[in-house]
């Protein structure tokens, strides 16, 4: 494909609205194959894997792929102080944001240079949240009354930062080791065969059941002051859905047009950190009014934007996060099989997101090389992750995949350089620190809203299954329903579930009271032993996604080579065909058989 000139710069279509949205709206019948065509139009990007936009235009999108993450990645820190005991602790819940923008750029950087070389970027993954709260509620790590006291907490003491770091340092190790099965897993090519059973039964429960786990943390949260927390919902509502498609002018230039004015859409870009700043602006107002309580007994209290001290004037300007900072990590038995639970979970999803993302940027579907090497380099991710204390991992960002279809831009250039922004921010402690101040009411709002969609996305894979069977109810509705009681029960009646083998009974307690697991469990297990045609349990269907990305590729698969002529020098060698990792110089003989069954590309 050849490089895009500066004369369409911020003109493309990426900024303007759909044709086919327009269209609607006017309500102009059409027909088939104006339909037709346009359908092919629209899923064809604007620009493609292999392209590269105009300068300006590649900051302007890179700063958007960083935003749409935003809300994600900055979930996690927050979420994970609570079992850390650091909730009076801004200053060091603002260096775990900087860490783990910092790795996310890492990562992202390692992943389309190295791994799978699509336009994906990567993050962490609240599949390692859940099981990491269940280790962290456990008896032997619960935080000690006095944390909970603000008055009693002196952050600086060896005291209390023993008691985070030690939480911290068991994190660390146990996502290393199980990140270890992730890399063996991914460059040995085992992840072929692991997604031959699992399918949409076992996907559907699992993630949904990522979300629905969280729902006490969105609620102490938003319980602060749900006047606050109702608002900030009801924001990121108006502008993810009922404004996402208001154009806002924005100054652009190029060399036809001079200086002039360019549509964007700026609320279905970055409602999250619209709707988080128009609330903290709200809360700030309320602040210096006195409107809200001094008191920190009294209702409303934290959502006060002085709470958290001068944690801003505090961090440093600049500070390199570096493996080891928190000290050398320790491993739990226990918190493995946990943290193994999310990285299979992370994996199939991971596997999803590559086939949606080539689609999207108009290159074929990734030959089982590029796959293999994907999940190999999320593994190399979380192992990072893990050695700089980020307390999770890393995985592919669904957000992101999403908002390749929306700008129509999939080009890989722009995620490397949204990586390098990830890298900046992180070593900027300044920036951390501001987000580690958000009034705690507003990161429940949010938190209502993305544990939602989370829990939406998991079940919306059922749409590849018949759901008229009464087989597919069945298993759908037993997986979530016991995953919801068998996790309860046990945390309120954990004295019942004792072996008299302490460690056995760690690691048992962590996986029956992470949900996901359960749900997981029963939903692989159900599936792949109750009789039950592929069609009826959503494979073929699930298969034949994936064979019709095909049809619109715009680009040779040779877009999954090694960069700088490394394909080139390996390729040759005879050895290369037993390299699960590596491209073969004919190619990937199924694949090839794949694109000849499917029907001809249709694309222009």
């Amino acid at each position: 494909m050849a490089l895009k000139t500066d004369n369409e710069g911020l003109d493309n279509p990426a900024f303007h609205m759909d044709e086919q949205v327009i269209g609607q709206l006017s309500g102009q019948p059409k027909t088939n194959d104006v339909k037709f065509k346009e359908d092919v139009d629209r899923n064809k990007p604007t620009y493609c894997v292999t392209d590269v936009p105009s300068w300006y235009l590649c900051i302007f999108l890179a700063i958007q792929h960083y935003l749409t993450a935003f809300g994600g990645i900055i979930s996690i820190p927050l979420i994970l102080s609570e079992g850390l005991c650091l909730q009076h602790d801004s200053l060091t819940q603002s260096l775990l944001i900087n860490t783990i923008f910092f790795v996310s750029g890492i990562c992202t950087l390692l992943q389309v240079t190295l791994g799978v070389r699509l336009p994906i970027l990567q993050g962490g993954t609240f599949a390692l949240v859940t099981p990491a709260m269940a280790m962290l509620t456990m008896p032997d790590w619960k935080c000690p009354a006095w944390t909970q006291n603000a008055s009693l907490v002196n952050t600086s003491s060896p005291e209390f930062v023993e008691v985070w770091q030690s939480r911290l340092r068991t994190l660390q190790g146990s996502i290393m080791v199980a990140s270890i099965l992730q890399v063996l897993v991914g460059f040995s090519g085992l992840i072929g065969f692991l997604m031959r059973f699992i399918g949409p039964m076992t996907i559907a429960p699992t993630v949904s059941l990522i979300g629905l786990s969280l729902y006490d943390s969105a609620g102490d949260k938003a319980g602060c002051h749900w006047g606050i927390s109702a608002m900030t919902a009801v924001l990121i509502i108006l502008f993810s859905q009922y404004l996402r498609l208001i154009q806002v002018p924005l100054p652009a230039y190029n060399k036809s047009k001079k200086l002039h004015t360019s549509n964007f859409f700026m609320f279905q870009t970055m409602p999250i950190l619209l709707g988080l700043a128009v609330s903290w602006l709200v809360c700030y107002l309320l602040t210096i009014y006195d409107v809200l309580p001094k008191d920190s007994a009294e209702y409303g209290h934290l959502a006060r934007t002085d709470v958290k001290g001068n944690v801003v004037s505090e961090a440093s300007w600049f500070r390199v996060p570096y493996p080891g900072q928190w000290g050398v990590p320790t491993v739990n038995l226990a918190a493995v099989f946990g943290m193994l639970a999310g990285i299979l979970c992370s994996m199939a999803e991971s596997v999803g997101d590559y086939h949606a993302c080539a689609r999207l940027s108009g290159a074929p579907p990734p030959p089982n090389h590029a796959i293999n090497r994907g999940i190999g380099v999320e593994g190399v991710g979380s192992l990072l992750a893990g050695a700089f204390g980020t307390g999770n991992g890393t995985t592919s960002f669904s957000e992101n995949v999403a908002a390749l279809g929306i700008t129509k831009v999939g080009s890989r250039t722009v995620i490397l350089l949204s990586g390098i922004f990830m890298i900046l921010m992180g070593v900027l402690g300044k920036i951390g620190a501001v987000f580690a101040t958000i009034p705690t009411p507003v990161i429940g709002g949010m938190f209502i809203i993305m544990f939602g969609v989370i829990t939406a996305a998991g079940i919306s894979n059922l749409q590849y299954v018949d759901m008229n069977s009464s087989r597919n109810i069945f298993v759908f509705g037993f997986s979530l329903f016991s995953a919801l009681v068998i996790p309860n029960w046990i945390t309120k009646n954990p004295g019942y579930l004792q072996t008299g083998i302490t460690e056995l009974d760690q690691v048992l307690r962590i996986l029956f009271t992470t949900h996901m697991f359960i749900g997981g469990f029963f939903g692989f297990f159900l599936d792949n032993t109750i009789p039950g045609t592929k069609g009826e349990r959503g494979l073929l269907a699930w298969n034949q996604v994936h064979l019709e990305d095909s049809t619109c590729s715009m680009v040779s698969e040779e877009v999954y080579d090694f960069p700088c002529g490394i394909a080139a020098s390996v390729q040759s060698r005879s050895w290369i065909r037993y390299v699960p990792f590596c491209p073969r110089k004919n190619g990937d003989p199924q694949k090839k058989q794949e694109t000849a069954e499917a029907p001809q590309s249709t694309c222009v």
